[in-house]
């Protein structure tokens, strides 16, 4: 199929010319690792594609224990930040699990929390840390959180000339995500499980991918962590809870049940990595543990 490719020079004339555009035929592309496989696959058939590449979104700015980062910023230059791997750790876990290094190097953040896919990596850790989005539009900007833009599968908030302009992280705080796959630089995950550990006067947060329609919150599976440092018992309480809740579906990448027998088992392995990191600073290897 044919299409144009412009490149806006600012989010004022990028956000116009979505908005100006008929429903379906104006596409925003940012790293363009996943749109481009569906508008090839003919699953999408923009007549053009807006590429963001041009627009001043690629910062990563500390304010003290927080942290904005545009939404136009690679994965790869995530994964390089030492605030990220110190303060947050299951950010940077999450980051490393998603494809390649050279996929890394083309996607975005912002990318990412658009295409709102079920199996993202990035979404649950982003939902366990209470990420604050900031949006950009012909009427203004405004903050939601991830999971108010995250509408369902494949489907986001954003209303026709809005644009993901950064992500904030409020505070650091332990956290840990932990996935599973077939193989690991090249399937989506079958499940992923974030947590992060009290902090900023709330509780536990535990989030999952890999169900379906969406990346979610589990608050009864958090309500189980009663304690700073849960029991074994707080833990598989939570785990066991987790593993019931959620909406799993039955796919190619795995059956209901294997989903359920994941989370329960990645659910207690993300609780006890954050413990260890509460302790230790974070000093981990690029490699898993097997199941």
């Amino acid at each position: 199929m044919s299409f144009t490719l412009v490149a806006p020079r600012t989010p004022k004339e990028a956000c116009r010319l979505l908005a100006a555009a008929p429903a379906g035929s104006a596409i925003a592309l940012a790293g363009g690792t996943d749109v481009l496989l569906d508008v090839d696959d003919g699953r999408l058939t923009p007549h053009q594609l807006v590429s963001l590449r041009r627009l001043p979104w690629r910062s990563i700015r500390w304010r003290g224990d927080s942290v904005t980062i545009g939404s136009m910023a690679p994965l790869s230059e995530i994964e390089a930040d030492p605030g990220i791997h110190s303060r947050l750790p299951g950010l940077w876990m999450a980051v490393r699990a998603v494809g390649s290094l050279a996929l890394r190097h083309r996607a975005t953040l912002g990318g990412n929390l658009g295409r709102a896919s079920p199996a993202s990596d990035l979404i649950p850790i982003l939902l366990a840390l209470d990420a604050r989005v900031g949006v950009v539009g012909p009427l203004g900007s405004r903050t939601i959180s991830v999971d108010e833009l995250i509408e369902g599968s494949r489907a986001v908030t954003l209303t026709p000339g809005e644009l993901i302009q950064s992500v904030t992280i409020p505070h650091g705080t332990p956290c840990a995500y932990e996935w599973q796959r077939v193989r690991p630089s090249n399937d989506i995950s079958q499940v992923g499980v974030a947590v992060a550990a009290p902090s900023g006067g709330g509780g536990w947060r535990l989030a999952l991918g890999g169900v379906w329609p969406r990346p979610c919150r589990l608050p009864d599976a958090e309500h189980r962590l009663v304690s700073r440092r849960p029991s074994e018992v707080e833990t598989e309480l939570a785990a066991q809870e987790a593993s019931t809740r959620a909406p799993f579906v039955t796919d190619k990448r795995a059956t209901e049940a294997y989903r359920r027998r994941l989370v329960r088992t990645l659910t207690r392995r993300a609780i006890a990595r954050t413990l260890e990191i509460s302790v230790d600073p974070p000093s981990y290897r690029a490699s898993r543990r097997p199941l």
